[in-house]
């Protein structure tokens, strides 16, 4: 058990720093626009919604590869890997083009989605054409960073991120004041900030690709043709990825119903309860996905008891990282309450909303580790895809809409009911892993054979 718990926390230190890093990005972008006004925060926070969705399918690919490359890692094929990428790329690059096509194109169209309000419109749709270009890179880089992690080299992608993420940070504050005679930007110089960092990413995960002898990043994989990969692709890569996409456009909807029902002050106070979530959860998410690596990787190796023993560790260490999360996102809560340059309203709606994912965190890290890590390692992701979705689109959603519109409730209890999501599902999701139904051993033999 110490064995696993000490492999677990190898993986999970580099892919928490880059966690930590991710939120420190977002941390600088509200803090910055925070000088700025509340709308280019708000516009920000709703056009940004797009980039949640647009993740939400790289993650989906990105685990749907790691499903496969780990097993096939712990087969010693790395050939299957090399298949695998490929395909990923395949379908992560149509749909980061139609993405930056889009917002190149109809960025007013797409924040209509989110918002009636003309001056949050102009902001964002200005916001959405800046960050196209990141969308490509962001679908190459996500790929390739994902195959890396599944044979255990995360410490390079913290690498990466790393500079990325400082890059990102250091421009923001360049285009969105105007300093050392840039243009001052304001909530465009946000997305400038983000395409540049992207595109100086992705060089430099060429130059790892040139010097790695195990990974590389290369598009001509794209066009290597194994029927029988292409259809474990297809049947739990693609499952992942619907899973991802439809809880993201899900919780898109969230903030549908926050812009649409109950106004600009709920809006500008989800942008820093957001923050705090997401630094709330950062232990626990980083333990998920190192664990997912690790079991795919003894699975892989069809040790399948020492897989259950692990998959035991790492709901217990999930449960205590989420409860640390809790404690941390109460303790910003005077923090953000004396940070935020919001309306009255808008703090008094910031400081319930904190209060609610004190313990709204628990529930997401229980459901991410036990749908995302545990059960995608063992090669099931349809479970975790028909449960998210009755869960979000029958239940959540709808509930927002008719608290919110028709029976009209004040915002607070709107924003609670939306935030029952994670706990509805808990029964089916644990009694789904005491079953052991998860747990199978993905990988084929003589997959290259004439």
């Amino acid at each position: 058990m110490k064995t696993y718990r000490s492999q677990i926390i190898k993986l999970t230190i580099p892919i928490v720093l880059q966690n930590i890093l991710s939120v420190a990005v977002n941390s600088a972008d509200v803090i910055m626009l925070n000088y700025v006004g509340q709308s280019h925060i708000s516009a920000v926070s709703l056009a940004a919604q797009y980039a949640s969705i647009l993740f939400m399918v790289f993650y989906g690919l990105g685990t749907g590869a790691i499903m496969l490359c780990s097993q096939y890692f712990g087969k010693k094929d790395m050939r299957a890997i090399q298949v695998v990428e490929g395909i990923a790329l395949r379908y992560s690059l149509i749909v980061a083009c139609l993405f930056a096509a889009s917002a190149l194109f109809i960025p007013k169209q797409m924040m209509r989605v989110f918002t009636p309000e003309p001056e949050l419109i102009s902001i964002g749709a200005s916001y959405l054409q800046y960050i196209s270009v990141a969308y490509i890179c962001w679908g190459i880089i996500e790929i390739y960073l994902s195959t890396l992690r599944s044979v255990g080299q995360v410490s390079i992608c913290t690498i990466l991120n790393t500079f990325a993420f400082s890059l990102n940070i250091l421009l923001n504050a360049v285009f969105i004041f105007g300093l050392f005679g840039a243009p001052k930007l304001g909530a465009s110089g946000v997305a400038l900030a983000t395409s540049i960092s992207r595109v100086a990413e992705l060089l430099l995960c060429v130059l790892v690709s040139l010097r790695s002898k195990s990974v590389k990043l290369r598009l001509s994989y794209m066009f290597i043709n194994n029927k029988l990969l292409h259809r474990d692709f297809i049947k739990m890569a693609i499952p992942a990825m619907m899973n991802d996409v439809s809880w993201g456009l899900a919780f898109s909807m969230y903030s549908v119903i926050i812009g649409q029902f109950l106004g600009s002050d709920v809006v500008a106070a989800n942008s820093f309860t957001s923050l705090a979530r997401n630094i709330g959860t950062i232990l626990s998410f980083g333990v998920a996905s190192a664990g997912g690596i690790l079991l795919g990787q003894i699975i892989g190796e069809n040790r399948l008891e020492d897989a259950k023993k692990a998959a035991s560790v790492l709901i217990k260490m999930t449960v205590l990282f989420g409860a640390i999360g809790g404690l941390i996102i109460l303790l910003l809560i005077p923090v953000f309450l004396s940070f935020a340059n919001l309306t009255e309203a808008g703090r008094h709606y910031l400081k319930i909303m904190l209060l609610i994912n004190t313990y709204y965190v628990m529930g997401a890290a229980v459901n991410t580790t036990l749908i995302a890590g545990v059960f995608r390692a063992g090669g099931d992701s349809r479970w975790g895809f028909i449960c998210d979705t009755i869960d979000m689109w029958v239940y959540a959603v709808p509930l927002g809409f008719i608290s919110a519109a028709v029976l009209k409730l004040p915002p607070m209890w709107v924003y609670f009911l939306l935030c029952t999501d994670e706990f509805v599902k808990w029964p089916w999701v644990i009694s789904h892993y005491r079953s052991r139904k998860w747990l199978k051993n993905i990988t084929r033999d003589n997959l290259f054979q004439e």
